[in-house]
C-alpha cells in the first residue's frame, strides 16, 4: 500500500516541513470501550447565540481503551461549560474576515500549500494552492458552504482573534465530540456505518485508489450536511482535521491534569482532531474522536479546518 503521506513530498525553502506524515496517521486500529452508553445530558441550546451550541460542564473519560498510544491512558477529565461552533467554520465566513481585515494566509503569503491530489494518489506541494483555491489554481473555487481549508494554525488563531472566539484545547474538542456517549468507538456510538451506511464524510473504498463516494461525497462535504452529535455539532467526524489549541505531545496524557487540561507548555506541532474525507478503514481509522495527529504550525493542507469555541463570559464580534 502507498504511504500517500510521505510520497513525492518535498517541502519548499522557506517553511517548516509539515507533519504529513501524522496527517492521516497510518495503520491505526479501532479502539472500542466497553462502557454502555450513557443518558445525553441537555445542552442548554437556548443560552447559545446563532451556530455555536452550548456544552454543559462534566466529567468525561478522555482518551480510548486499548487505542494506540498517544491515545492513552484513558483519563477523568473535568470541564467548565463552553460555547462551540457547531460547524467547521465555513469558506464564506473566512472570506468575510479577509473582507474585513485584509488578512493573508500563510499559504498566500508561501505560495505553496499541501494537496492530496486523488487522481495521482499522492500529496504534493502545489504552487498557488489557498484558501480560495484549495486544491489549486485551475481548480473549483471553494464553496462558501464548504470548511474553509488551507489555513495554518497561525491562521486559525488570526480569525479567532478577529471573532472574539479561541480555538478549542483538545480536552475541549473531544468532550464536546463525544457528545455525552463514554468511551464509543464513533460519535454516534459503537457501529461505522449504522442502518448499514455511512453517516459522516469519510473515505468510502480502498484508499487510496478508489473512493466510491458512498457517503454522497468525494472530497470535502459542504458543512452540516450529516447528522449531529448528542450535543448537537455537525462534522466531528471526518470531512476535514481541525486544529486544537494545544501543542502536541504523544504522551501527554500519561501527566495530563484533571481539570481543564491544556496541553504541553511547548512544542513543535499543534494538535489536530477529527480526521477528514481522505480517512479509511483501510488505511487509517482517524473519523474517531479520540483520535489525534499533528502538524507545525504553519501548515496548511486541503483537508485541514478548523471550529472554534468561546467561553461563556466573553462576547463575540461575529457568531
Amino acid at each position: 500500500m502507498m504511504d500517500a503521506d510521505r510520497t513525492n513530498y518535498t517541502p519548499k525553502p522557506g517553511r517548516a516541513r509539515a507533519s504529513l506524515a501524522l496527517v492521516l496517521a497510518s495503520s491505526l486500529v479501532a479502539a472500542c470501550g466497553n462502557s454502555a452508553a450513557p443518558a445525553r445530558p441537555a445542552t442548554g441550546a437556548g443560552n447559545a447565540p446563532p451556530g455555536m451550541v452550548h456544552i454543559p460542564a462534566g466529567t468525561f473519560r478522555m482518551g480510548t481503551i486499548d487505542g494506540p498510544g498517544p491515545e492513552t491512558p484513558v483519563h477523568e477529565v473535568q470541564l467548565a461549560a463552553f460555547l462551540i461552533d457547531r460547524t467547521e467554520v465555513a469558506v464564506g465566513a473566512f472570506a468575510s474576515f479577509v473582507a474585513a481585515t485584509g488578512y493573508r494566509t500563510e499559504a498566500e503569503r508561501f505560495g505553496w500549500s499541501g494537496v492530496f491530489e486523488p487522481a495521482a494518489q499522492k500529496w504534493t506541494p502545489l504552487n498557488g494552492a489557498t484558501w480560495r483555491h484549495p486544491d489549486g489554481p485551475g481548480r473549483p473555487e471553494a464553496a462558501p458552504d464548504e470548511p474553509v481549508t488551507q489555513v495554518s494554525w497561525n491562521d486559525a488563531q488570526a480569525f479567532a482573534a478577529w471573532a472574539g472566539k479561541r480555538l478549542p484545547t483538545e480536552a475541549e474538542w473531544e468532550y464536546a465530540a463525544r457528545g455525552g456517549v463514554d468511551q464509543a468507538p464513533y460519535v454516534w456510538g459503537h457501529d461505522l456505518r449504522p442502518g448499514g451506511r455511512p453517516v459522516a464524510n469519510w473515505w468510502q473504498g480502498s484508499f487510496p485508489e478508489r473512493d466510491t463516494g458512498e457517503d454522497g461525497f468525494r472530497g470535502r462535504a459542504p458543512v452540516g450536511r450529516f447528522a449531529a452529535n448528542g450535543f448537537g455539532l455537525a462534522d466531528v467526524t471526518g470531512n476535514v482535521w481541525e486544529w486544537c489549541a494545544d501543542w502536541y505531545d504523544a504522551g501527554y496524557y500519561a501527566r495530563s491534569p484533571r481539570t481543564a487540561p491544556r496541553g504541553p507548555d511547548a512544542g513543535t506541532a499543534r494538535a489536530m482532531r477529527g480526521g477528514s474525507w481522505l480517512c479509511s478503514e483501510n488505511y487509517c481509522t482517524n473519523y474517531r474522536p479520540g483520535a489525534r495527529s499533528e502538524a507545525t504550525p504553519d501548515t496548511g493542507l486541503n483537508n485541514l479546518g478548523f471550529r472554534l469555541v468561546r467561553d461563556l463570559t466573553t462576547t463575540s464580534r461575529a457568531s
